[in-house]
């Protein structure tokens, strides 16, 4: 067992005597190569096992006589899972730790997602997209509880921005894979698309059983960490708890209760239904355009999701080092409105893509500076709940974007309404972001 922070002795501890600027540069270096990597390789697969309905759905729907209204509310009903078990979920892994309550999770939706081939009525969909919400619900909301634990607030945009690119890069790495597995049409009797959450939803299983052996629960047990680092982090993060329960308080009331707390969450609703709204939906809104084979629509899908991840972590890495986070998440917001009304107006290929990036881009360059707020704003029990809230509530955009896009497409046939429709939603995006009276702890 590491042992509890000690002054190291000459030439056992090559940092001893080290500036205090530099030690944290070395500790966070260290935090980052030993914990981002691995969470973002387990948020890839999770993000993918959530989107790639949207590619199922070119053969699904046809197979099984679904329009895109019964479509839309199956992929947002996902959502509602989340919404039902994500507070609970979160205070178990608080009380259980992180590894052991990740690697439940990973096996239990890995199960669910692959038992997606069993589908044969909107029903059983419905069945199965809300459970496939309920197993995911700790996830995200855990990790970014769990990255607070190691990271102290100077760093958490740009830890918090690199884990997320793993969001826009499931898009890139698994809209050419859903896109080839689709391809499998038919092989020893299943369907592409029956083949796509089948092998797809093996990853997060096996992942579970690595999470154990890989995953370090707190800082105190690190026995990866030297004692000065293990010291001066500990020391760091109990400073900025100490501060943050003193001016707002730790208790559930202090994140139910608080106006920032809701305006986060209807800030993240806008931000959740246009992504969600778009990454559903996206490969129809190709295909509508074009008409060009399935592997084509994967590989023009990823096109999206490279421009986000580039602009997620410029974004977040100047956020970190300006301390700025309104204008970090609102000139974003507005600038993904305008793109949407671009695309929704486009009858071709090109500014279609076009508008669809930017909007995009808007959203998950977002993601830092905005999960840098509540993680700074809310401390012990108050930041699990608050956490969750704002992560459960605030996904309901996930629902209500394709739900209205798939409901607008059925009732028009067009795609423009509904582009509209979330387009406005991340304008109020912006709105919430400005109105922030966000002051970041000194």
């Amino acid at each position: 067992m590491p042992k509890p922070f000690e002054t190291a002795s000459p030439g056992t501890d090559p940092l001893r005597g080290v500036s205090h600027s530099d030690l944290e540069s070395v500790v966070i270096a260290k935090l980052t190569w030993r914990l981002v990597p691995f969470l973002f390789l387990l948020y890839i697969v999770a993000y993918l096992d959530r989107i790639n309905v949207g590619f199922a759905a070119l053969q699904m729907q046809q197979d099984l006589h679904f329009n895109d209204a019964v479509y839309g509310a199956g992929a947002g009903m996902f959502f509602w899972g989340y919404l039902t078990l994500q507070v609970p979920s979160n205070l178990v892994l608080q009380r259980v730790g992180a590894k052991r309550w990740v690697a439940v999770l990973m096996m239990a939706w890995g199960l669910i997602s692959s038992a997606m081939i069993f589908v044969t009525t909107p029903r059983s969909f419905y069945i199965l997209r809300f459970s496939l919400g309920a197993a995911e619900a700790g996830f995200f909301p855990g990790v970014i509880l769990y990255l607070k634990t190691w990271f102290p607030a100077s760093a958490r945009a740009r830890t918090v921005a690199r884990f997320m690119t793993a969001g826009p890069l499931s898009g890139v790495v698994g809209g050419p894979i859903s896109g080839a597995l689709l391809n499998l049409h038919l092989q020893l009797g299943l369907a592409g698309w029956q083949w796509l959450f089948l092998l797809e939803g093996l990853p997060a299983i096996l992942l579970g059983g690595v999470v154990l052996a890989y995953l370090t629960d707190r800082p105190e047990e690190a026995g990866w960490l030297s004692n000065v680092e293990r010291g001066w982090l500990m020391d760091t993060l109990r400073n900025e708890e100490r501060v943050a329960v003193a001016a707002r308080g730790s208790d559930v009331r202090a994140a139910l209760f608080s106006v920032r707390t809701w305006m986060l969450v209807v800030l993240y609703f806008g931000l959740t239904m246009t992504s969600y709204g778009i990454s559903m939906f996206l490969p129809k809104l190709i295909h509508s355009v074009s008409g060009v084979s399935n592997v084509v629509i994967g590989l023009l899908s990823a096109i999206p999701y490279v421009a986000a991840a580039i602009a997620m972590v410029l974004v977040g890495l100047h956020s970190d080092r300006t301390g700025e986070r309104r204008w970090h998440a609102a000139v974003p917001a507005f600038a993904g409105a305008l793109a949407l009304g671009v695309a929704a107006y486009s009858i071709s290929l090109a500014p279609l893509i076009a508008g669809i990036s930017v909007a995009l881009l808007g959203v998950f360059s977002i993601m830092g500076p905005f999960w840098a707020m509540p993680t700074t704003l809310l401390s012990g029990t108050a930041a699990a709940v608050g956490i969750a809230l704002i992560n459960s509530v605030g996904n309901l955009g996930g629902y209500f974007g394709p739900r209205i896009i798939g409901e607008v497409r059925t009732a028009t046939g067009q795609y423009r309404g509904g582009l509209l429709v979330i387009g406005a939603a991340m304008a109020l995006s912006g709105i919430m972001a400005m109105a922030m009276k966000y002051e970041p702890r000194k």
